[in-house]
């Protein structure tokens, strides 16, 4: 049976008038969740598809992470999984997770896994998501792995939030800078210019150079705006080929301190998945795996591809990921040590929370030092040109004079 949407009103506890959205099979159902909620429904009008999902498609992490978090509590509480999804569709506010968990919901109650209902979605659920998934039910133990996968989610949104926040003020502040340079270049130097042709004077030759980039600007400045935009255009197509992108992450990864700073955050992705999956039972070379396409650098995907292979014929985890002499030392020492204790899960997640402390304090040394450079690099640029062209128009008053 199809999935509608219903608008209702109901009074609550209090006598209030409470107005929403749900998505339900029928109006019974609408008017069960209501009753379960302890709401009293007065009016319940099914709404047209466009009114509901013609809104805010896209699913965001936010509402994932709710939804797992959802899952999980109900789950702990022994709710049958039909039952909870049917609770999880009717408390979400998204109109875009309402119709994915009624479109889950409907797929288990046809026969299939909730992880195989949740693989043929991968825009939304990762491939760890489902394996772990997959694992807690094969084992009968979802509701042990769904809360730390719900903090796994908690933890990489809010580290990826971090690096985000951290390069905000940067960025505005060298989008000002640049924005400031061009209109004074656009819009004031050739004000100079009329200046000097009145005047008749000998233009300095640092001012000349002014004006020439002015005039320049003011003819072919689209040009500049293009060249900017096919740059754009040209980077992101180096990840159409596969041996393009392996040269370009190559090329990333040599970078002084932003190349240390990739790798550091591709090695805490890496370890908090596999960590995550190991702990959750699954074998390691299937972990190993996942775990390597979860990581975007195909340069390090290459080694992760090379450390699969050495664990298969026998290899020991941190002696194959020391071979490669790609990652951290830190992290095959760790691993070392977690193999030979019997650990090795719970030491890779406690490496992944190292490895993100390292992100975050490199990132606030970078934006710390970038921050003062960008202000004076565009303050001597601002200041040169308004000197250069003051220094221009004092001169030719003094030939004047």
């Amino acid at each position: 049976m199809s999935t509608l949407f219903f608008r209702y009103q109901a009074y609550d506890t209090t006598g209030k008038v409470q107005s929403g959205q749900l998505s339900a099979e029928s109006e019974r159902e609408v008017v069960k969740i209501l009753q379960g909620r302890k709401l009293v429904p007065v009016k319940v009008q099914q709404a047209r598809p466009s009114d509901s999902r013609g809104r805010n498609k896209k699913i965001r992490n936010n509402d994932l992470l709710e939804f797992t978090n959802g899952l999980s509590t109900l789950l702990e509480a022994r709710v049958p999984i039909d039952k909870a999804l049917r609770l999880l569709e009717g408390i979400t506010e998204s109109p875009a997770m309402q119709d994915l968990v009624a479109t889950i919901r409907r797929e288990v109650k046809e026969g299939k896994s909730l992880a195989q209902a949740m693989e043929i979605r991968p825009e939304v659920f990762s491939k760890m998501y489902v394996n772990i998934v997959r694992a807690g039910e094969e084992g009968g133990i979802l509701h042990q792995l769904l809360p730390d996968l719900a903090e796994f989610l908690d933890t990489s949104a809010k580290t990826r939030q971090e690096i985000v926040n951290a390069m905000i003020y940067p960025l505005v502040l060298l989008a000002v800078g640049i924005i400031s340079v061009f209109l004074l270049l656009v819009f004031v130097v050739p004000q100079f210019a009329v200046m000097f042709e009145d005047a008749g004077t000998e233009i300095p030759a640092s001012a000349q150079f002014l004006l020439s980039v002015s005039s320049g600007l003011q003819s072919y400045g689209y040009l500049f705006i293009l060249l900017v935009i096919a740059l754009i255009i040209g980077w992101k197509s180096l990840d159409r080929e596969l041996a393009s992108k392996l040269k370009k992450d190559r090329f990333l990864l040599s970078l002084p301190m932003l190349g240390e700073l990739i790798l550091i955050k591709e090695c805490a992705v890496f370890a908090r998945t596999l960590g995550a999956l190991l702990g959750a039972g699954i074998p390691l070379i299937r972990a190993l795996r996942v775990s390597r396409e979860v990581v975007q650098n195909t340069e390090i995907t290459r080694h992760l591809i090379q450390v699969e292979e050495d664990v298969r014929g026998g290899a020991g985890l941190g002696i194959s990921l020391e071979k490669t002499r790609c990652f951290p030392t830190l992290l095959h020492q760790l691993v070392t040590v977690g193999e030979e204790s019997g650990r090795t899960s719970p030491i890779l997640l406690k490496t992944a929370s190292t490895f993100d402390n390292s992100v975050r304090n490199q990132m606030a040394r970078m934006v710390s030092a970038l921050q003062p450079a960008l202000i004076i690099v565009l303050a001597i640029a601002v200041a040169g040109i308004t000197i250069t062209m003051l220094s221009a128009v004092f001169s030719m008053n003094a030939v004047e004079f």
